[in-house]
């Protein structure tokens, strides 16, 4: 079980541990304050800032980040991707390979599925995203389907998994970070193994060299810092598979897996914030508002936008891929008061945001409307 921590070219498949039947106790949801531990993971990581909605693609460092053990430091001269398990031929590629091959470029919205994880009540104690755990990047690299095209998967696969260089403990249990996809989901023609992040290389926080990206699925689904990719013929049961990343109603639950995403908006905060609060101050008069939409299920097809709970439909803008946000604008005039801003959408399932968490014991999917609060200072003109 050292092997991992102690020879960092070990092959993955022979280091990943399986998952035991039930995870290591561990701390469980809380109604207390931050705790230290969560401060330190919340140093760690990085969300996006609100204001970023206003664009269209998000630089690298405003997209939010969420990386499970350490940032590993990888030499891509002597870096190789292996491609084996249930094909008819392994692959091993060099970097240089890689670029050889047919590239798209894809955008895509990523969130964290632990997204709004701190807004639940207990609150599962993780990464305490509140609602910016989330960002949108044109990716580039070949696609996956192509790869295992030349690799020539046997019929009697059923899953791809996919292992990074990240190495550590969670729920006592040692392991690189690894997930897998069904067979049918690592054919589609828009899952790409990306070297690129908006037009230049991958900085380190994001997966250099390489990184997978699963449109529409959370986060978690998209491992980056890649080293292997094998075919398997049974369902994979590593940790963050069979333990983490599982809607549970309790510890005991078993649990469902998480897997795409959730409709979702946000809203640009209006005006000018509190320091301390992020309260948001304006002055009356006309405001545009205005944020995203998106979902890793269908199709965002209507946004409304709450005015003190008054629900109005915002304008649509043509989304810029079919798994990448899509912006929504409206018209307010601010009057002087305190008010309450929020915003929902739906997708084309019919599945709309709630107006109450959806609470879970790891605290994911939680796509609960959001919610501003407005002070609207003067008597206007």
């Amino acid at each position: 079980m050292t092997e991992i921590f102690s020879n960092p070219h070990a092959r993955p498949e022979a280091a990943q541990p399986q998952a035991p039947e039930q995870a290591p106790p561990t701390a469980g949801p809380t109604t207390g304050p931050l705790t230290r531990e969560e401060l330190q993971l919340s140093a760690r990581n990085h969300s996006m800032p609100l204001e970023a909605l206003r664009r269209d693609i998000t630089p690298p460092g405003l997209h939010y980040v969420l990386t499970h053990f350490d940032i590993p430091d990888i030499e891509v001269s002597s870096w190789h991707l292996r491609i084996n398990g249930a094909v008819e031929r392994a692959l091993e590629l060099s970097m240089a390979a890689l670029r050889r091959d047919p590239a798209i470029t894809v955008p895509v919205t990523l969130e964290c599925a632990g997204n709004g994880r701190s807004l639940l009540s207990p609150r599962p104690m993780s990464q305490p995203w509140v609602q910016e755990g989330v960002g949108t990047a044109h990716w580039t690299g070949v696609p996956l389907a192509y790869l295992l095209g030349k690799a020539g998967v046997l019929q009697n696969a059923v899953e791809v998994v996919f292992t990074g260089a990240d190495a550590g403990v969670q729920g006592g249990v040692p392991h690189r970070y690894a997930r897998s996809l069904p067979i049918r989901e690592a054919l589609r023609a828009d899952v790409v193994l990306a070297y690129k992040m908006d037009g230049t290389e991958l900085p380190p926080q994001h997966g250099y060299p390489l990184r997978l990206v699963v449109p529409g699925w959370y986060g978690m689904a998209s491992v980056k810092w890649l080293e292997s990719i094998e075919v398997v013929t049974a369902p994979f049961a590593g940790y963050q598979q069979k333990v983490a990343y599982r809607y549970q109603e309790s510890a005991d639950d078993a649990g469902t897996p998480v897997s795409r995403i959730r409709v979702r908006s946000l809203m640009v905060p209006p005006g000018v914030p509190d320091f301390f609060t992020r309260r948001r101050i304006l002055n009356p008069g006309p405001v545009l508002l205005q944020g995203r939409a998106w979902s890793g299920k269908g199709a965002v097809t209507g946004v409304e936008v709450g005015i003190d709970d008054t629900w109005v439909p915002a304008q649509l803008e043509k989304p810029a891929g079919g798994f990448a946000w899509r912006k929504w604008t409206l018209p307010w005039i601010a009057e002087p008061g305190e008010h309450v801003l929020s915003c929902r959408a739906t997708d084309a399932t019919g599945a709309t945001q709630p107006l109450e968490q959806n609470w879970n014991y790891q605290g994911m999917g939680n796509n609960m409307v959001q919610r501003i609060n407005v002070t609207v200072e003067g008597t206007g003109a």
